[in-house]
């Protein structure tokens, strides 16, 4: 089943291989490189999945989760992290902040699939 997905990351290499290996799976890819405009993409487009990344350049992706777990329709998604933040404490944040799964970067494609397949989606198989 296709799906809206909203990636957030400020590096713009790992925006396109996430996009392109989403688009090549059926999905459409929404790009954000800070949270002030991940907020304001998720309200416009509501994606069914986001993959955020923790360490962006205006505020931290543990408060744009927590913004967006905030909204009127905060649990209509499925949130994840995809960062370069490992640590058990960041791992602990991460998960009370209101993201569903934690991702280490670079995530692997069998590791998006997964991802996609635990938020209900399906993927064509062209890609994932």
């Amino acid at each position: 089943m296709p799906a809206r997905i909203l990636v957030v990351d400020d590096q713009p290499d790992v925006v396109e291989l996430l996009c392109l290996q989403l688009e090549r799976a059926g999905h459409t890819c929404i790009a954000a490189a800070n949270g002030t405009e991940a907020l304001a993409l998720a309200a416009e487009h509501h994606p069914e999945v986001i993959l955020l990344d923790i360490g962006l350049p205006d505020m931290s992706g543990y408060d744009v989760a927590r913004a967006l777990r905030a909204r009127d329709d905060g649990g209509t998604f499925y949130l994840a992290a995809i960062t370069g933040y490992g640590t058990a404490e960041d791992r602990r944040r991460a998960f009370a902040a209101g993201f569903d799964r934690h991702l280490l970067k670079p995530a692997k494609s069998s590791e998006i699939a997964a991802l996609l397949i635990d938020a209900g989606l399906r993927h064509s198989g062209n890609g994932t």
